[in-house]
């Protein structure tokens, strides 16, 4: 593992002056390459670069509202833009936008925290700060991309305001329309909302004309008229305020649908287009940037945030984070409840309700640093500081979300040990794949899924076993092949590029073929180097490339061949039946899947107890004696579970002695084995069992019925 470079001087972006002397100024930075069109994002991203965004929030869990003030600082990159685009969502209310210079000398993230950012939580360990936000990758328009849309930047799909629209919310009608221009004095701020947590600028800024669009429905297009004198390059501040309740990024639960019934409680889920309801952003993986916020909730509520420093303010009541390394707008994350911690290890804690934290304690306690140096020895030094976890109710509407320092978690699977153990190492694996380098679009999610995966089964490997990690790819590509017979094998969504039209939600887009078909070609790739240790290398030298920056295919296979020239030489590219191109493209199954044979100690004895039970005529008695199942790994259990689920509908014999010979390990509380076993009562109508059918969806009615504009999935 390379040597961590030097920590920069104590200083951060918001605290850097201009430079002594009387030299002019450096001229601006050339601009980035456009990123992909995305079609999922009404924004007009590709004409600005977004420098730090700044939230403050005041959190009402009584009234289920967020009032919030969002600061962004931005630049021009063409001359005169008419108007900045900003995807929101119908929930999210915008009250007013205002204009306001940046200050000369002035960086990112100085009208956020004027004195600094927050100082770094215990134990954080943050790296050296990104001289500047990112946005796609340098390459990835300078070679021919295999994407499945055009990389030319199309006009924004949201027109510009007509200059004789009519003003909005606030605005009198006999109020100019044009905003003053940036060298005219300024215009006092429009009334905010009651939000006592951002902090009060030290100049007023210009109010400006908005309007609000519909786009699709799963958001809506900001339209907000820009100053006429507007210079490219130039950095500037937007101030928008608005108020947001319920909506596809925020979920409010009373405090009888947490774990402890003591307190209320509300987190966010962003992935992938959920977090234009949570704050008017560039809803787009290609568009990355620092954040800060300041965020009041009501007392005896703790916050967090997807961080890499935090600090309370305890007069105040006031909670501050800032986040130093560019993200994506989905990566901001917020959680708020009656949550407690424990350190499980030297830059790890979980945070939990306090019914749940002594079970997490007990499950990962000194395991996640394992975990976490065994990525680290594969993919170089982990860049976020802190890697924390906080449990989540079981309304939270995925199992797991990478947020950066802080991955969310649904509290049930702590009783699934096998599944806890993967979901966990996956999330881990993003703060490489995913976090780090991001897909540039979301018609390329197996960018970060299949890579993750991939990453994911080296580091299980490396520390459980090369079995263990077969067993696991082995039911996860039965339920590949299983989703395949469901949607047929010519269906588009099974390709790695997905064509993602117009008013589709990405969320749909996520399904096995992302994850398990993604990481059969990432695992293709690594046995043409013909040693896993070789692929390893250049994976780090991938992250260190393209580090903070969106990628597409095109950047990944290129480094690749770049790196072995000699598979170049060889045109593997284009090896008849395994071309890249048809990888991305062709639909139905992978092209290749791995050599499993390293788990035959643990799938074998699935195998033979499967045929025990569907080998006519049964011997009941002789299957349940030849195999003792509370022995087994969960994955095996869930995998001989799914194998029978397959094969049903079964004799009634077979499903009336499976009943009875396990009884006590169908009954688990591993929701994973329960609704496998479930799902095998209902194919084959076994009466008895009905009723542990309908208590499971009553229990599933009460904790996860609460938000159906939310994604399944993500």
């Amino acid at each position: 593992m390379a040597a961590p470079a030097p920590r920069p001087p104590g200083l951060c972006c918001c605290r850097k002056g201009p430079p002594p002397g009387p030299e002019a100024p450096p001229a601006p930075p050339p601009p980035p390459p456009e990123p992909p069109p995305d079609v999922a994002s009404a924004s007009s991203s590709q004409l600005f670069r977004l420098r730090h965004l700044q939230l403050g929030l005041e959190l009402r869990p009584a009234a289920r509202a967020l009032a919030g003030c969002l600061v962004l600082e931005l630049c021009a990159l063409r001359a005169r833009p008419r108007a900045l685009v900003l995807d929101t969502h119908p929930a999210l209310r915008v009250l007013s936008a205002g204009y306001r210079r940046a200050p000369a000398g002035e960086g990112p993230c100085a009208f956020a925290f004027p004195a600094g950012p927050p100082a770094a939580a215990a134990g954080a360990s943050p790296g050296p700060l990104p001289s500047e936000p990112s946005t796609v990758s340098s390459s990835s328009l300078s070679a021919p991309s295999t994407a499945s849309t055009p990389l030319s930047a199309p006009a924004s799909p949201v027109p510009s305001p007509d200059p004789g629209a009519q003003a909005q919310l606030g605005d009198p009608p006999s109020s100019p329309l044009a905003c003053p221009s940036p060298d005219s004095p300024p215009a006092p701020d429009l009334p905010p909302p009651p939000c006592p947590t951002f902090p009060d600028p030290s100049a007023a800024s210009c109010p400006l004309v908005f309007r609000v669009d519909p786009f699709t429905d799963y958001g809506s297009a900001l339209t907000i008229s820009l100053p006429a004198a507007l210079q490219p390059h130039q950095p500037f501040q937007i101030i928008i305020r608005y108020t947001t309740t319920d909506g596809p990024a925020i979920w409010w639960l009373d405090p009888e649908l947490t774990c402890g019934k003591a307190k209320p409680f509300v987190f966010t889920q962003g992935h992938s287009v959920c977090n234009r309801s949570f704050f008017p952003c560039f809803d787009t993986p290609a568009v990355k940037c620092s954040y800060s916020a300041t965020v009041k909730a009501p007392a005896g509520i703790q916050v967090l945030m997807s961080a890499t420093q935090s600090t309370y303010l305890e007069q105040e009541g006031i909670y501050q984070f800032y986040m130093e390394y560019p993200v994506p707008a989905y990566l901001v994350a917020l959680v708020a409840g009656d949550l407690i911690f424990a350190d499980v290890g030297p830059r790890s804690r979980v945070w939990a309700e306090p019914c749940l934290l002594p079970t997490a304690i007990s499950k990962l306690s000194g395991m996640v640093e394992r975990w976490l140096s065994a990525a680290e020895s594969l993919y170089g030094r982990y860049i976020w500081g802190r890697y924390d976890i906080v449990f989540l109710p079981p309304s939270f509407p995925i199992v797991a979300m990478e947020n950066p320092c802080l991955t969310f978690i649904i509290s049930s699977i702590l009783e699934s040990d096998d599944f806890l153990i993967i979901d966990v190492i996956h999330e881990i694996a993003h703060s490489w794949f995913g976090n780090a380098v991001t897909n540039a679009t979301w018609e390329e999610m197996w960018l970060s899924e299949g890579l993750a995966t991939y990453a994911q089964r080296r580091i299980t490997t490396e520390t459980y076993g090369a079995a263990f990690t077969c067993l696991e790819t082995a039911f996860r590509l039965d339920a590949l092949h299983r989703q395949m017979k469901l949607l047929g094998e010519d269906n588009p969504v099974s390709k790695l590029q997905v064509k993602l039209e117009p008013g589709v939600n990405p969320s749909n887009l996520m399904n096995l073929f992302t994850y398990e078909k993604g990481y059969c070609f990432v695992y293709y790739l690594s046995q043409l180097c013909g040693d896993p240790t070789h692929f390893d290398s250049f994976l780090r030298a991938y992250i260190e490339k393209y580090k903070f920056t969106s990628v597409v295919a095109q950047d990944l296979l290129d480094s690749f061949l770049n790196f072995f020239p000699e598979l170049k030489e060889q045109s593997v590219d284009n090896k008849a039946g395994l071309e890249f191109e048809r990888w991305l493209n062709a639909t139905g199954p992978p092209l290749a899947e791995p050599d499993l044979s390293q788990g035959s100690s643990l799938i074998r004895p699935v195998e033979t107890l499967f045929k025990l039970w569907t080998t006519e005529p049964l011997d009941a008695v002789a299957a349940a004696s030849s195999v003792d199942i509370t022995k087994w790994r969960p994955f095996q259990t869930v995998l001989f579970l799914d194998r029978l689920l397959d094969g049903s509908p079964l004799p009634p014999e077979v499903i009336k002695k499976l009943s009875e010979c396990y009884s006590s390990q169908l009954d688990t509380m591993n929701a994973e084995i329960r609704i496998r076993w479930l799902q095998i009562v209902v194919r084959n109508d076994y009466y008895p069992d009905f009723y542990k059918v309908r208590h499971f969806l009553e229990y599933q009615v009460l904790t996860a019925g609460l938000n159906s504009t939310a994604p399944l999935s993500a």
